[in-house]
């Protein structure tokens, strides 16, 4: 299991989820690089450890995609 931090969000509009993203963020400075999902109606039957694993994967591609290009 990754030991990646991720928060789960479930129910929340759009822009409530953003705004809890910058509220944790700026509330919890280990929270700087935390991955952060919201549920999806494929997502909700899936057990909790595989969808911490496919979150932390994804969180780990979009770092990876937004390091800079060596030239």
């Amino acid at each position: 299991m990754t030991e990646q931090k991720i928060v789960l969000l479930h129910g929340f509009a759009p822009d409530e989820t953003l705004a809890a993203m910058r509220a944790l963020k700026a509330a919890l400075p280990s929270a700087a690089d935390a991955a952060f999902a919201t549920t999806t109606a494929t997502n909700l039957d899936w057990k909790v450890g595989d969808l911490v694993e496919h979150v932390a994967q994804e969180h780990r591609q979009f770092k990876d995609m937004a390091k800079p290009r060596k030239a």
